[in-house]
């Protein structure tokens, strides 16, 4: 498994790859995610995600289950990181832990763009994907 860092203030990003097509594409999010305005850190790494994601036919996995913090306006990234996840026709899945009552509100309100066809899936830690 190939892995990188990448250091955004308090925020560390950790992309994990698997080698092999259709692996999913797994980026830990560790420290909290405070910048005030964190499109513009997160947007670029966004973008090339999707791009390998979308090159592998992938899944990219989000996973929450680490993260100390998130604010409104990483939410606010994260809702454009769904609809370009859909534009792109890449699986997008976000791994949560339920038992941090912030991880679960705050993700929860993400359910809004949860739709039938499997695009974007928001799992608490433990579930199955299906």
């Amino acid at each position: 498994m190939l892995s990188r860092k990448v250091e955004l203030g308090s925020l560390t990003l950790t992309i994990q790859r698997r080698a092999g097509l259709r692996e999913p594409l797994q980026v830990l999010w560790l420290g909290k995610s405070e910048d005030v305005q964190p499109a513009r850190l997160l947007a670029p790494h966004f973008r090339d995600l999707l791009d390998e994601a979308g090159g592998r036919s992938a899944p990219l996995e989000l996973h929450f289950e680490e993260l100390e913090y998130l604010n409104s306006s990483t939410l606010v990234a994260l809702t454009q990181l769904i609809r370009d996840a859909r534009a792109r026709g890449v699986r997008l899945i976000m791994f949560f832990d339920a038992e941090r009552k912030w991880q679960k509100l705050t993700l929860d309100a993400l359910r809004v763009f949860v739709t039938g066809d499997g695009s974007l899936v928001l799992k608490p830690v433990g579930e199955s994907i299906r």
